[in-house]
């Protein structure tokens, strides 16, 4: 029998002998006084015997992390969500019986109940001085091993309940992310943005260039497809007079997994009347430096090796003059439809099915400069042909009002001035149509009742939306998308 089993069998026999004892391994419930922390930190400076004894009697749970045995004495610690604590257990006062018959028998992993006194070992350590030990969940499965904690990435992310066990990095990450939602809400809301909720399943999918997941509803005897992107819902609640709206939320693509791509992603969408793309390109950048401010205490932090400066301003540099400058493109190709095509041959791209030239420069960008731009960089300016719901610039129809943020070589934030002509949006969206016709099953596809609600005005407005998982990752140093998402999309075992 192979050593995990044996363990096993161990620990089953253990639960089972509890239940013979009459104690339930698995009580209904455990009132605690305090969560760990509270006393950790209420506790922090204090030495004096007895003003720690003062403090006066806690119940805390968690789950036990260590356990040495001294004859007669033993200590331990327990973790909760909130922090860990040592605990002192002396056979002499919670009973000689279940000091030796139940205490001693709980194991690394078993979650327990204790009450007892605050005090410090001559060591310094803040303990709690046990006058009752309540055995609250019994393991049947061994932790790993402890002084290696989860390295499997495989297992981390298939039983992320063992890696948040075991991964102080990981707890602190999920943490993180917790914090950085909790703070872009309120940035939002402190602008006087309404949150919002949209639609999980739509009809039409739109808001993206991107192939949805496709389900069917029996009922209504109908195809539906999870959102791509919540966008054209939020335009449509700004044409109704909320004119400044937000939803953060689920989208989902269904397209390849890799570090940085999952099909169920998080992104918050927001919209405001009356600004256009600088006015949230101002947004961003003061936003976005606030929370690495608070996060980390600086706004310059290292990931994956880079260091990246967060101060504003930041870098600004148009789509064209990027490939040119940056991605060593030849101007001429910027113009030349037929030469941009011959570089991106060159250069490996498939462009065999792209049927636009903007759509071209647009391969070329992501192959020649998207990976050189670490700092946060906002490029800005882009072909209208890749911008089918963006508004194009005043001085120049071929080109929209759209920025992307790039941090670490990759796109974080999209946003434009939105198109809000029906007549233009319509023949944009027949044009989508048309290649959609010839193979780009990542085209928009017409949505109607979105032409109709623009016929009853959408005020000049700005939107943009923002990868939460990828903006975690860069402020926790995870170097791939699945570090950030609890339960990541992953192929079954077999």
């Amino acid at each position: 029998m192979e050593p995990e089993t044996k363990i096993m069998k161990d620990l089953r026999e253990k639960l089972e002998k509890f239940r013979e004892m009459g104690i339930n391994p698995y009580p209904n419930r455990y009132r605690i006084t305090h969560r760990i922390k509270d006393v950790v930190d209420a506790l922090k400076d204090e030495h004096d015997p007895e003003k720690l004894s003062a403090f006066g009697e806690v119940s805390l749970a968690g789950r036990m992390m260590s356990l040495r045995v001294h004859g007669k004495i033993s200590f331990a610690h327990i973790k909760d969500q909130t922090g860990k604590i040592q605990i002192y257990v002396a056979r002499d006062e919670v009973g000689a019986d279940f000091y030796r018959n139940v205490f001693k028998k709980l194991d690394v992993g078993d979650i327990i109940g204790v009450r007892g006194v605050p005090f410090r070992t001559r060591t310094g350590e803040l303990t709690i001085h046990c006058k009752e030990v309540t055995l609250l969940s019994k393991v049947l499965r061994p932790l790993p091993e402890k002084w290696h904690g989860l390295k499997d990435v495989e297992t981390r992310y298939r039983q992320r309940y063992l890696d948040l066990i075991m991964n102080e990095e990981s707890r602190k990450r999920f943490e993180i992310r917790s914090r950085v939602i909790r703070m872009i809400r309120d940035y939002l809301t402190n602008l006087g943005f309404l949150e919002v909720e949209t639609p999980m399943m739509q009809p039409i999918p739109g808001g993206a260039a991107a192939r949805p997941f496709v389900t069917y509803h029996n009922a209504l005897d109908m195809e539906l497809y999870l959102r791509i992107a919540p966008e054209l819902y939020l335009k449509r609640l700004v044409v109704g007079g909320f004119d400044r709206v937000f939803e953060l939320g689920k989208c989902f693509r269904n397209e390849g997994i890799s570090s940085q791509h999952n099909p169920e992603f998080t992104m918050v969408e927001f919209y405001m009347a009356y600004a256009d793309y600088q006015d949230l390109m101002k947004l961003t950048e003061d936003m976005i430096s606030k929370i690495v401010k608070e996060i980390h205490g600086t706004t310059k932090i290292v990931y994956q090796g880079h260091e990246l400066d967060f101060t504003p301003p930041w870098k600004k540099i148009k789509f064209h003059d990027a490939l040119v400058e940056i991605g060593n493109i030849p101007k001429e190709a910027l113009e030349n439809e037929e030469l941009a095509r011959n570089i991106a041959k060159e250069l490996e791209i498939d462009v065999d099915n792209i049927k636009t030239h903007g759509k071209v420069l647009g391969e070329l960008f992501e192959k020649t400069v998207e990976e050189k731009l670490i700092q946060p960089t906002f490029v800005y300016d882009y072909p209208r042909d890749i911008s089918p719901l963006a508004k194009s610039r005043e001085d120049n129809p071929d080109i929209v009002e759209r920025f992307e943020l790039m941090i670490a070589g990759r796109e974080v934030a999209n946003a434009y001035t939105e198109l809000n002509d029906p007549i233009d949006q319509k023949e944009r969206f027949l044009q989508q149509l048309r290649e959609r016709q010839m193979g780009d099953d990542e085209a928009h596809r017409m949505d109607e009742d979105y032409i109709v609600a623009l016929e009853y005005g959408l005020p000049p407005t700005a939107g943009e939306g923002i990868g939460i998982d990828r903006l975690v990752m860069l402020l926790t140093d995870a170097p791939s998308i699945r570090d950030v998402i609890l339960f990541p999309t992953l192929r079954p075992e077999k």
